[in-house]
């Protein structure tokens, strides 16, 4: 999406302007697994760019990976929300091979909207030095918009990836674009911090 596109949709991102620090970034990416690749095949490529470079620019990748032992058990509101939710085990749970994780890279599982709820990801970004954030994956309004807020209250800064989430339609991304931009994050895309990531390691290189 171009930038000057997307700002004409969403005023609010012209209010606050920031830009990670390689140093202190994370990238994670939320619950890109087979049950919901209809709705993020578009934003594969890009997001595959960008992890790419994260991983070039020795930026941590975190995957989080959504399901369910019993949704009896461990469904909650989820399970009487959705009634249909994604079980460990099946092809639906699992993670994209397009972005497939590297074998050392974490992966967070979880079984609530927030990567934050019941896991360690607080303590992993706290403890590997994480102070910014960069959020995309599916789907936006959910899981992701949950995510950032979380992240936003635990004192992260928030960098949310307008090209790089997807969700059921047009209208709930762009509502979230707006109230993330409003009080929560910064919203950028992927190729502006592709842009960033490239320029900040061409400097450290010299």
């Amino acid at each position: 999406m171009d930038r000057q596109e997307l700002l004409k949709l969403i005023p609010e991102a012209t209010w606050r302007q920031a830009l990670p620090s390689p140093d202190h970034t994370a990238l994670l990416v939320v619950d890109m697994q087979e049950y919901f690749r209809s709705m993020v095949t578009d934003i594969i490529p890009d997001l595959d760019n960008l992890i790419s470079v994260c991983r070039d620019s020795n930026i941590p990748v975190i995957y989080t990976q959504h399901g369910h032992e019993d949704p009896s058990q461990d469904g909650g509101m989820l399970g009487e929300w959705w009634g249909d939710l994604i079980i460990k085990g099946t092809r639906g749970a699992h993670i994209l091979r397009e972005i497939e994780p590297q074998p050392a890279e974490k992966i967070i599982a979880k079984n609530r909207y927030s990567a934050f709820y019941d896991t360690d990801l607080e303590h992993h970004l706290k403890t590997v030095g994480v102070k910014d954030l960069l959020v995309s994956g599916v789907m936006t309004n959910l899981c992701c918009e949950t995510t950032a807020r979380d992240a936003f209250v635990r004192d992260f800064r928030v960098f949310f990836l307008a090209d790089g989430t997807a969700t059921a339609g047009d209208d709930y991304h762009l509502a979230t674009l707006r109230n993330l931009a409003f009080g929560f994050a910064y919203i950028l895309t992927c190729d502006e911090i592709i842009d960033h990531l490239k320029k900040s390691r061409s400097l450290s290189d010299r």
